[in-house]
């Protein structure tokens, strides 16, 4: 009998490489990295993709090579691709026959479908609704659920490896950083961990796990206060937080981010879910641990923090993502 095919979206990100770093290890599937740019082939090759295929969200073309026998899919997606998501889940639903099982990166608090929902309640301040990134990752999953797929759901804390990224100039240079997160506290996730949680699911497969919605995150709410602690810690230097207005910050990056980031101020992100755990075994990964042990693609979280950024200073990421309207 034939190992099963996984199709892994995102393979060269943070989750994706770990993701194919686990499955190629375990020899229980056939794994399939999507590349974007083809300088990231060596990087799949070497963290043991069996196969490497171009994939673009925007580009429909290269979707049909990308699906040919595959019978798992592992989905994410950078928030401005959101209408290409729309777009393949569509695609996807076209073949739903011969798939068993996509597993969804999304993040916590898009729980429309899952939880008693009040727009009114559910809200970041008086007379704000949930903020709008969360409402495109509600979209994103369920153009999957609308297609008639099985579909699991990874709801996600805020990612550690994205929260200092803004700043590595400053860190490097300077050793502080900034943003508007101040005392409030958040459960940071390592994105490793995410994978783990895929892998296992994978593994599992869709009788245990579809339609099937997982919090994963961090082991504890940490303070601003607290990652510079424990970056100064991993980077044996003093590191300090210097904090950061909502209007500054609203400023360099954009409404629809400082939206965000104003539900994280608010207490939304503070809870330590148990799903990680009983899904794994495993406790969640600290934030220091993640700064200094390498994953299973043999990166430490410090390696990691240098890397490339889709957030820049002066640019509104979302700008494009915004305009698009729900159903």
């Amino acid at each position: 009998m034939s190992k099963p095919l996984i199709l892994i979206t995102s393979a060269s990100g943070r989750i994706g490489r770990e993701l194919v770093s686990r499955l190629s290890k375990q020899g229980q599937f056939v794994v399939r990295a999507c590349y974007f740019s083809e300088d990231k082939i060596p990087l799949l090759e070497d963290l043991g993709a069996h196969d490497v295929v171009k994939f673009d969200l925007n580009d429909s073309a290269t979707w049909d090579v990308a699906l040919q026998g595959v019978s798992m899919v592992y989905s994410a997606s950078l928030d401005p691709m959101l209408e290409g998501h729309l777009a393949f889940s569509k695609e996807l639903g076209r073949r739903k026959s011969n798939i068993d099982l996509i597993v969804r990166v999304s993040c916590m608090g898009a729980d429309t479908n899952t939880a008693s929902y009040n727009p009114d309640v559910h809200s970041s301040r008086q007379g704000a609704g949930i903020p709008l990134m969360l409402q495109h990752y509600w979209w994103g999953e369920k153009a999957l659920i609308d297609e008639g797929l099985n579909v699991t759901v990874l709801r996600n804390n805020f990612f550690m490896n994205h929260l200092l990224k803004t700043d590595c100039d400053n860190i490097n240079a300077e050793g502080w950083f900034t943003n508007p997160l101040g005392a409030a506290k958040n459960s940071f996730v390592a994105t490793r961990d995410i994978a783990e949680a895929a892998a296992v699911i994978f593994n599992e497969g869709a009788a245990k796990h579809s339609n099937k919605f997982y919090d994963i995150t961090g082991p504890i709410p940490q303070s601003m206060e607290d990652i510079a602690a424990d970056l100064g810690r991993a980077m044996d230097k003093h590191i300090e937080y210097r904090p950061q207005s909502m209007v500054d910050f609203e400023n360099e990056f954009g409404s629809t981010r400082a939206e965000f980031f104003e539900y994280l101020t608010n207490g939304f992100y503070c809870r330590c879910s148990p799903d990680f755990y009983n899904l794994t075994g495993l406790k969640p990964t600290s934030y220091y641990d993640y700064l200094v042990t390498q994953g299973a693609s043999g990166e430490t979280g410090l390696d990691e923090l240098w890397q490339g950024n889709l957030w820049k200073k002066g640019e509104d990421a979302m700008k494009d993502a915004a305009a698009l309207k729900g159903d």
